[in-house]
């Protein structure tokens, strides 16, 4: 007999005939990215004694009632990297490993995170659409280069480290702030990300989201970065005070913000909508045909792993 998974998540229909061939699959996925939990709370109800896996995502979570309403749960994984709403301590508490997806989409990230830099700073949407309305270039301001400028990104783990290999090509000069310093990278380490957004020209914002980092680029940060700056955010909305860079673009103190994340997803950021220079994303990032198989495959290895009892591949509350 196969085992009960419980799936809180979008799959397309080749990756749930892939699940199938080793789960009872109870797919489920909430709407609404976890705003709404009916989808989910519903199969709980009526199964929760025979799930005993669980594929959710960083967004959608698991939380402590949840997890209490299946009492025969061994695992839990995340579709992506993300984890940030998931009971992962209480999780632990019940002897519960839980799994992301680590490894398998943050070169599709990187990719996005160097696009839509280049379209902030070259102002491709506003051109694109300009050239539609008649728009030559000796009628507008000439967008600066982007090459050979300054890179600061927080949080060196695996996307930071391709967003720099990718800026290297552009001949940039890295600096990062991460939680620690990594002395076999020749990159420019600074002690907190105020110092690192006063060096750089663009702020790559890379690191998980949580409490720890709850807008943690405040008006201080934009301030320090300048009206030269870039902001960019592939990594968590809530890193990202919305009102404080409305404000920093109305008043020009940077000069654009390019987010493929922002607070309250799936609802648009509308104190950004008004600007040119805001460029916006529906948190795509790590979205590609790759990455997600990718990803899916990482989740029923790490389950083979468990059931052989082999160590995890990519266990977060070890």
């Amino acid at each position: 007999m196969k085992p009960t998974l419980l799936v809180l998540v979008y799959l397309s229909q080749e990756h749930r005939v892939l699940v199938s061939e080793r789960f009872e699959l109870l797919y489920s996925p909430n709407e609404g990215l976890g705003n709404d939990r009916s989808n989910g709370q519903t199969q709980i109800n009526l199964r929760g004694r025979d799930i005993r896996f669980v594929l959710t995502n960083g967004t959608n979570g698991l939380l402590p009632a949840e997890i209490d309403g299946m009492p025969n749960l061994e695992l839990i994984c995340t579709l992506g990297v993300g984890f940030e709403n998931v009971a992962v301590d209480y999780a632990k508490s019940r002897g519960i490993p839980v799994c992301n997806a680590a490894g398998t989409n943050h070169k599709a990230v990187a990719d996005h995170a160097m696009a839509i830099l280049l379209a902030a700073i070259r102002r491709i949407t506003f051109l694109n659409n300009g050239v539609r309305h008649g728009l030559w270039r000796d009628d507008i301001p000439r967008p600066p280069h982007v090459s050979g400028r300054k890179m600061g990104i927080f949080g060196l783990g695996d996307v930071g480290k391709e967003i720099a290999k990718r800026a290297l090509g552009f001949d940039m000069e890295i600096g990062y702030n991460s939680r620690s310093r990594n002395y076999q990278i020749g990159y420019k380490w600074f002690e907190n990300i105020t110092s690192l957004a006063q060096w750089c020209d663009y702020l790559i914002i890379a690191a998980p989201g949580g409490k720890e980092t709850y807008h943690i680029v405040n008006e201080q940060v934009l301030n320090a970065l300048g009206p030269d700056g870039v902001l960019v955010n592939i990594a968590r909305g809530t890193l990202v005070d919305t009102n404080a860079v409305a404000t920093a673009l109305k008043e020009k103190r940077i000069w654009a913000a390019a987010l493929d994340v922002y607070e309250f997803e799936p609802t648009p950021p509308t104190a950004l909508l008004e600007f040119e220079n805001a460029i916006l994303t529906p948190h795509v990032g790590g979205i590609s045909p790759q990455a997600i198989h990718a990803s899916v495959v990482r989740f029923i290895e790490n389950y083979e792993a468990f059931i052989a009892g082999a160590p995890l591949l990519t266990q977060i509350n070890k």
